[in-house]
């Protein structure tokens, strides 16, 4: 079981014009990611993502190269079965021994960002890989699911006050939802477009389903507070990433005037960024990307975070189908897991990159019972997409 080869591949898929959407992150014309490969002497192959940005579209050759050039070296016959020795090594770096030794930190200067983005997809594939040689579902190797399937929320909502309403519904129509997310903030100009856009979402959609709102951590703690006070008769569902993830404090302030639950996350890097939160108490819902925020091992460590402070726990899943599915597996074994975020923007690298399918059933996402992370790549796909290195 002793690692033989680690690669990695820059997956850009684009996106049809007429399927594109345009937000504060600019027109998304692609969706990228970054694959990657690890494998074993004995054969066992597994799967992981990265990314380099939390957005669809991303540069993703420089985080390549990292996977590659700087951590592979230091991987290469380590036992792919002692993976929290390894998420180590990584995090790390030269000083790995002194870490281990000693049951301390001596992580590298670099340790937030690529780096974390870079070990956090070879933590998915080594999860992948330890699933598959005990045939078992990735969340049995976490203690178990704790339910079948779980509610899902349909996550998009960019169209304007006129329009808004009727593009969360067709996202409904799509899986009987019962919740749906749309973006606010800066891409609508001003806080007061946002509020009129929310209430009309609300009027066209009526009082039973939730509404959640994503403005991307565009506004500053005075706008936040207003749109707060705009949709307090909405009965939003939770208000995500009010502000910078730079200002948990502002954050904090935002959390303290609303019963609005703040949700947060995304962007963060390891456990400290989000110890960070919740000791200012920041947000009510924890939602970490495990292709950015360290993999499962770094997801595990958070979720234990969210339930010691009674927070809810309810993973970033704006990514391909490697990274929804090891945050399907850590949300169904978290005590705190209680939604799925489900990407209905058009998004190639979750639907065509592997052969399964993750479909929505009255609103609910079933947790897989196949090996590992439960999914098979699509190496035609793969050959289709990948970007030269």
């Amino acid at each position: 079981m002793r690692i033989a080869k680690i690669d990695a591949t820059w997956l850009r898929a684009p996106i049809p014009a007429e399927r594109q959407h345009v937000s504060d992150f600019r027109r998304m014309t692609s969706f990228d990611t970054t694959l990657v490969r690890v494998e074993t002497e004995n054969g066992l192959v597994g799967y992981g993502e990265a990314k380099a940005a939390v957005g669809s579209q991303a540069n993703c050759a420089a985080l390549v190269a990292l996977i590659e050039r700087e951590l592979a070296p230091l991987l290469i016959g380590e036992d792919a079965r002692q993976i929290s020795r390894i998420w180590d090594i990584c995090y790390n770096g030269s000083r790995a021994h002194f870490a281990i030794d000693r049951g301390h930190g001596f992580p590298v200067m670099g340790r937030r960002g690529l780096t974390v983005a870079a070990l956090g997809g070879i933590d998915i594939a080594l999860w992948d890989i330890a699933g598959k040689a005990l045939d078992a579902p990735l969340h049995r190797l976490l203690g178990g699911k704790r339910k079948d399937r779980f509610p899902a929320y349909a996550s998009g909502g960019w169209k304007p006050t006129a329009e808004i309403g009727a593009e969360l519904q067709s996202f409904i129509d799509r899986g009987n939802f019962k919740a749906v997310k749309m973006r606010v903030g800066s891409q609508d100009g001003t806080v007061r477009h946002s509020i009129e856009r929310v209430h009309a979402a609300r009027d066209a959609l009526g009082p039973d389903i939730d509404i959640m709102c994503d403005a991307h951590g565009t506004w500053t703690v005075a706008e936040a507070k207003r749109f707060t006070n705009g949709v307090a008769d909405v009965g939003v569902a939770w208000f995500e990433e009010p502000v910078t993830g730079d200002d948990k404090r502002g954050m904090a302030e935002v959390r303290a005037m609303t019963d609005i639950p703040i949700a947060a996350g995304e962007s963060e890097f390891t456990r400290f960024d989000f110890r960070d939160i919740v000791e200012v108490r920041a947000a009510d819902i924890l939602q970490p990307d495990l292709a950015i925020a360290g993999g499962v091992t770094e997801a595990v460590r958070i979720g234990a975070l969210a339930s010691a402070w009674g927070l809810g726990f309810a993973p970033h899943l704006w990514t391909g189908a490697l990274g929804f599915a090891a945050g399907l597996h850590v949300l169904a074994s978290s005590t705190s897991g209680f939604i799925v975020e489900y990407s209905l923007g058009h998004n190639p690298l979750l639907h065509d990159l592997v052969e399964e399918d993750f479909p929505v059933v009255d609103g609910q996402v079933e947790i897989p019972e196949r090996p590992g992370l439960g999914v098979t790549i699509d190496q035609d796909f793969v050959r289709e997409i990948a970007q030269p290195k």
